[in-house]
Formats: C-alpha cells, structure tokens, sequence
C-alpha cells in the first residue's frame, strides 16, 4: 500500500521525500516499481479492455451489472464485486435518468377500461403491446416520437416519428408493429387517454383488426410504467446528451438506437440481461 502511495503521487512530490516520510527505502520502492506484475493485475487488465469495450457500446449508459453480463458473455470469469471495483478504478460512471415530458392537450374522445392492470408480463410474443409517445428537442422545434412495445420480449415492434402530435404519428408506429408482426391474435393493446390514441382514426385501426383496447387511467404513469421505463432509457441512454440541429439528425440518431442498440444489444434485468432480440431467439429454440 506504501508503495502504491509513492507511484501515485510521485509526480507530485520527489520520491526521496514521499519514501522518507513513509519510512520504505528508495531501493524497494523501484524494486517494486519494475517488478512483473501478478496474473491477478493481467487478468485485471482483460477485464479492464472488456469493460470499456461494453461500456462503450453502450454509449456509456451502462452500469456494472449490465456490463459484468457483457463480460460473462465474452467467456471472462469474474464477479460483479470485481467489476464494481474496476469501473471505479477506471472512473467509468453509468449517466442518471432524467425525466419530465410535455403534457398532451389535445380533446379525448373514447376511454377504455384498464384491462392490462399493470401486468407488464406476457407468456408469448404479440399477447400484450403498450405504446405511448415522447417528445425531442431540435433546433428545428419538436420530433415526435412514438412506440410499440410487445411485453412479452420489451422489443419495440413498432415506431413512428414526426413534427406532428396527430392522431396519424400513434397509428403510423400501430400499423409498422402489425406489418413487423403479422395479423394479432387475441392482442391487448395498452396506452394513455392521450387525444390521439382516443382517436376515431387510431381506434378504427383497432377494430378493424380486432385488438382489445386497454387505457391507464387519467394522470396515472404507473399503469404504463414498463413504457416509461423504455421512453427514459431513450433519453438517458441517447437523446438527452445531444443537441440535435435538425429532425432529420434526431430520426436518424432514434432510428439507429433502437434498432441497432435497443432491440439488438440493450440488455435487460427483466430478460435475464438478455437483449430483446436474443431473449426471442433463446424462446424460439427451447
């Protein structure tokens, strides 16, 4: 730990000081500067390149479960205590969430019961989709951004963006998931009261393919939280450290973190730090 003392802050102060007040001799001190290090600090070195790799991957968003997951899947044997060290060792720091979004003002028109009642769980593919819509910042104005969610997998199957809040930006992303997803079967579909999921348009959508219909209730984000929680990864993980200049750039940069990152890579605690993508796959050839 001497030693350890003296490295560090021998560009600080003359090594002969730092030795003499610690009571070690000069000689040990680069005696252990020059010795070969341990298989422990090699194997810490491995571990060091895996982790950065993973972290930024990630765009460093994340944290050391999600990154120590990454690590066992490179075939590393390590503890997540050992990861925990070595990111703080390397000063590697997931971003905080932040959170808050603009209200929707727009007139509702008919509200459906909340039949999902917060069972963000699905046993099977296409069972349950949540959906809901966010808003980014350009230095054009708003992008609009909507999402469908199956809860089965968290894999967004459908998604539609533009520098409109109308009722055609929520049936764009519906209409995407049906086309990705093929005719649903007994699917319930969940969201807000927002106006334009209340729609006449957004709503015939619905009967014409037989989808049940689910609302949260009135000012209750908990009844959606499992689209919150993607909505904030969204943000935390991408669009809230940027300045975008126009819409374009923000389609581009949300286009490539869901399907490229999210779907594909992003690993979820739900899944068993599986991505969407992967956690389908492994259900598929069970």
């Amino acid at each position: 730990m001497r030693f350890s003392f003296v490295a560090k802050h021998r560009v600080t102060w003359p090594v002969s000081w730092i030795c003499e007040a610690l009571g070690v001799s000069r000689s040990g001190f680069h005696a252990w500067l020059n010795r070969s290090p341990s298989r422990r600090a090699q194997y810490d070195e491995v571990l060091v390149a895996g982790i950065r790799s993973s972290f930024a991957g990630s765009d460093r968003t994340y944290g050391a479960r999600r990154v120590w997951h990454d690590v066992l899947a490179e075939g590393l044997d390590v503890g997540l205590h050992r990861i925990e060290r070595l990111m703080r060792q390397e000063g590697l720091r997931a971003r905080p969430r932040r959170r808050g979004l603009p209200k929707d003002g727009g007139q509702r028109h008919a509200v459906s019961p909340n039949i999902l009642d917060r069972a963000f769980v699905a046993s099977a593919p296409n069972q349950k989709w949540i959906a809901d819509f966010t808003y980014i910042w350009t230095a054009q104005g708003w992008l609009y951004v909507a999402a469908v969610v199956d809860l089965y997998s968290r894999r967004v199957v459908g998604w539609s963006m533009s520098s409109s809040m109308a009722a055609q930006l929520v049936t764009d992303a519906l209409i995407m998931a049906i086309w990705r997803r093929g005719k649903p079967d007994s699917l319930l579909h969940h969201s807000d009261q927002g106006s334009q999921y209340t729609s006449e348009q957004f709503q015939r959508l619905m009967a014409d393919h037989g989808i049940t219909c689910s609302m949260s209730r009135s000012g209750n984000v908990w009844d959606n939280a499992a689209m919150e929680s993607f909505f904030s990864s969204l943000k935390t993980e991408r669009t809230a450290r940027k300045v975008y200049r126009t819409r374009d750039d923000a389609k581009a940069d949300v286009f490539d973190y869901i399907e490229r990152f999210y779907n594909p890579r992003r690993r979820h605690s739900t899944l068993g730090y599986l991505s969407p993508v992967d956690y389908e796959d492994q259900a598929k050839l069970a």
